[in-house]
């Protein structure tokens, strides 16, 4: 075992692992961008860090995981999103607010994510990773309008179709926003392309509030966690005023 490894072994929970994780990203797109993916090794990725071998391996299970960091967050975060609703919401609206989690994850890191488009775009092996990502948002959509839909004849084939526009939708914003270089306004892309689906497979109208046409001067104060998720403190607000208007 090297020295490295020897020094990594104590990890924990504290605040040292994010700052590891981080390091490792950092790392590895350095490299990425100077060298190209195929010629950069885990051991070019550890050594740069100025960490073990185990240590990447702890957070990452190959190096294509690497590119993608932070999906397995926000597919946690859809899920439990799309679990906390009433069942009273409408569904096609719900799936789409699930699909504005990770339009927003990515708007978070502008200049990482369009530095992994573009890496994403030479380098196949890496598109076919990202697709079955893809994938896995779009199964968790169609899984959550299965039930919803259950009691309908069509509820399994609505439930795909519509999970596949919602995923095409967002892919569409996403990929708009990314080739501005991430100067474009995101939530105006993604409003437009949900906006579309929820025209075409809602069951339910716009109501007057969500077209913005109802009072404008309400005043809410709302008290959360500073770690509480921002749909859960966007879904307190639209619970106090009645209201599904999207921040």
């Amino acid at each position: 075992m090297s020295e490295k490894e020897e020094q990594d072994l104590p990890m924990n929970d504290g605040p040292s692992k994010p700052a590891m994780r981080e390091a490792l990203v950092a790392a590895a797109f350095e490299l990425f961008l100077e060298r190209g993916f195929e010629q950069t090794t885990v051991d070019d990725i550890v050594s740069l860090a100025g960490v073990g071998r185990r240590s990447f391996f702890r957070y990452f299970p190959a190096k294509e995981d690497v590119v993608f960091p932070d999906h397995e967050r926000s597919l946690a975060e859809m899920t439990e999103f799309l679990e906390s609703g009433s069942g009273e919401e409408d569904p096609v609206r719900h799936a789409c607010e699930a699909a504005r989690l990770v339009l927003r994850m990515y708007a978070e890191q502008p200049s990482f994510s369009v530095q992994r488009y573009r890496l994403t775009r030479k380098v196949p092996g890496l598109r076919a990773y990202e697709l079955s990502v893809v994938w896995r948002y779009e199964h968790t959509l169609a899984a959550y309008l299965r039930g919803r839909f259950a009691a309908r004849p069509d509820g399994p084939l609505r439930a795909d179709v519509i999970a596949a526009a919602v995923v095409a939708a967002h892919n569409h914003a996403l990929r708009t926003w990314l080739r501005s270089g991430g100067e474009s306004d995101w939530v105006t892309e993604v409003d437009a392309a949900m906006a579309f689906v929820t025209s075409t497979w809602s069951d339910r109208p716009a109501d007057a509030a969500q077209e913005g046409e109802g009072p404008g001067d309400d005043v809410v104060v709302l008290v959360a966690s500073r770690h509480a998720p921002l749909w859960r403190m966007v879904q307190g607000i639209e619970s106090a005023i009645g209201d599904s208007r999207r921040i």
